[in-house]
């Protein structure tokens, strides 16, 4: 695994749980775990239960006894490890979004497209695909119970950048992020609005903006080794991200993506309306779908809570008695459980890095809307 961050404790905790809670054909074993600082790598492998810690992601690139890389760095470094990964042979799990850019997502869909043919899988890490309540609204949708899909809603709030005195990070430097609320978080909201509906955004128009424009560095980011710095980087990415799309079924959408929403912390909310019925999920009540029947009649309609933990319910019979939630880490074992299968059972894994360029064309359509004022910016252009 490359990088052991936010995301790093997220994907250790799913290899190390997902072998103990579901029947794997394979068993993974956590080998090596990589990053840039020896010390910090080597103390995260204990913590988070890595056999070794390496400080270059080559050495388990040309390691014939790794199968797998789980890539969970910067957007900046995806394309070179990937590609070299799939070249070497290893499968690949990569964090989203895919590249920072187009030209780096196409790249890594031909490469993976490539392996792919040599029985090499490859997979974007969109985790909540694999929240129950989401896989369950997918079913949902695919079995006609909504009917023709007209319009869509999807925000995903947070509020961790308020604070303007808040230190720079590599999220805030598009160098290395590629966006910023656009791609960390609205990259989900188009993921997970394409599963569900099975559509895909054909046009959008945009509108970006970055409120603080520059904020305090780190002392470790201007070499003063964690010592309080008075020098400031500049912000070169948007802080919200507000954009309409066109859906290949003929629908419309409303999209928000800010790390501005005073008092959210991690709300991330879908509402699809159907011409016999809705749907809408909130990532606060992760283990609930609210869903409206039109056809029902008129004295009965009105939104029904579905607790979504009972054992028909996807993934769910792998966990706890009905009735018994479970958490925001659960989705990343479910997506173990579902590389390890496609692997082991010669598929070819979803999303695809094929899945994850589409994604990343939302993205560049938007932000091209939003910078050259575009009213609509296909997708596949």
């Amino acid at each position: 695994m490359i990088g052991y961050g936010f995301m790093g404790a997220a994907h250790s905790q799913a290899w190390r749980v997902a072998p103990h809670f579901f029947d794997l054909p394979l068993e993974p074993i956590m080998h090596t775990i990589v990053g840039r600082d020896a010390a910090r790598t080597a103390a995260a492998a204990q913590k988070f239960g890595w056999a070794h810690a390496e400080t270059d992601w080559r050495s388990v690139v040309d390691d014939p006894g790794i199968d797998l890389v789980d890539i969970c760095s910067p957007g900046d470094t995806h394309t070179e490890i990937a590609i070299a990964a799939l070249a070497a042979g290893k499968h690949v799990l990569c964090e989203k979004p895919l590249a920072n850019n187009i030209a780096d997502a196409a790249r890594m869909a031909d490469a993976a497209h490539a392996a792919n043919a040599r029985s090499i899988r490859s997979m974007v890490g969109f985790s909540y695909r694999r929240v129950p309540a989401i896989t369950f609204a997918r079913q949902i949708v695919a079995e006609g119970r909504l009917g023709e899909i007209r319009q869509v809603r999807a925000q995903y709030l947070q509020d961790w950048l308020v604070d303007a005195e808040g230190p720079m990070t590599w999220r805030l430097d598009k160098t290395l992020a590629g966006s910023g609320s656009l791609g960390d978080i609205g990259a989900h909201a188009i993921d997970a609005v394409q599963f569900i509906t099975g559509q895909t955004l054909d046009a959008v128009s945009g509108a970006l903006h970055t409120f603080v424009t520059e904020r305090p560095l780190l002392g470790e980011a201007v070499g003063l080794g964690g010592v309080a710095s008075t020098e400031r980087g500049a912000v070169t990415v948007d802080d919200v991200a507000l954009f309409t799309a066109r859906l290949s079924g003929g629908g419309i959408g409303t999209f928000e993506a800010t790390r501005f929403a005073t008092g959210r912390k991690n709300a991330f909310r879908i509402e699809i309306s159907g011409s016999q019925g809705a749907l809408a999920f909130d990532l606060e009540r992760m283990n609930e779908l609210d869903f409206y029947d039109e056809t029902d009649p008129a004295g009965l309609r009105g939104f029904r809570r579905i607790l979504v933990t009972e054992p028909e319910h996807p993934y769910v019979s792998a966990w706890w008695p009905t009735g018994h939630t479970i958490g925001y880490e659960h989705p990343f074992s479910h997506q173990v459980r579902d590389l390890v299968f496609d692997i082991a059972e010669h598929r070819a894994p979803e999303p695809s890095f094929a899945d994850g360029l589409q994604v990343q064309r939302v993205l560049d359509a938007a932000e091209r809307s939003a910078t050259e004022g575009s009213v609509w910016i296909p997708t596949f252009q």
